[in-house]
């Protein structure tokens, strides 16, 4: 039964949310266009930044949809509630629809987030708004992505979470670093590209 709640987890993460927006709205492929990923960033270069807040929010609802429905139907272990929310992000970074090409799971990751643990949402609500205070000061969405995810795990460690928790929140974090790595190569050669436009 447990195993159960990683496919599902697994499967709910793997919908290409940012795919199918392009496809379906604008007849396009999204891996076709700008860094040729299918997350939120990628789509508002595409359709604009109405389309990249949706497709964000429905990354990160698809993230904490399965840990949701099994706190709702009583599942309570913290290791079955991380890694279902584990493979969701797996899910959506390797979606099985796509040849296992996919984002860089941060909207997703925060909506696994946010549901770990319904009565202390406090490490993903702040790290949320550590992305956005990053994103703002530097305009690099990527370092804004990792200094948040980064903060939102020592922060379920400061606010003495589960330890499950923490750890799957690092797990993700370095999980997201690697699917960065592009973007790192570019912030070291000073060519990664800003918010708005422009390079320093």
């Amino acid at each position: 039964m447990d195993l159960i709640w990683l496919v599902l987890g697994y499967l709910a993460g793997s919908c290409p949310t940012g795919y199918l927006a392009a496809k379906l709205v604008r007849g396009e492929d999204i891996r076709r266009h700008g860094s040729g990923n299918i997350g939120a960033t990628n789509v508002g270069r595409l359709m604009g930044k109405p389309w990249a807040i949706a497709v964000a929010i429905l990354d990160m609802a698809k993230g904490g949809l399965v840990v949701g429905t099994a706190w709702a139907i009583g599942v309570r272990d913290p290791w079955i509630l991380s890694l279902a929310g584990a493979a969701g992000v797996l899910g959506h970074n390797y979606p099985l629809w796509l040849g296992f090409k996919g984002g860089k799971g941060v909207a997703t990751t925060f909506g696994v987030l946010f549901f770990l643990d319904w009565f202390n949402p406090w490490p993903a609500l702040l790290g949320g708004a550590i992305w956005y205070g990053v994103m703002k000061a530097t305009r690099y969405v990527s370092v804004a992505s990792l200094v948040s995810l980064f903060s939102a795990a020592g922060l379920f460690f400061l606010f003495r979470a589960p330890a499950p928790y923490g750890i799957t929140a690092l797990a993700l974090a370095l999980l997201s670093t690697w699917r960065h790595r592009a973007n790192l190569a570019r912030l070291a050669a000073g060519t990664e590209s800003r918010v708005g436009g422009g390079r320093p």
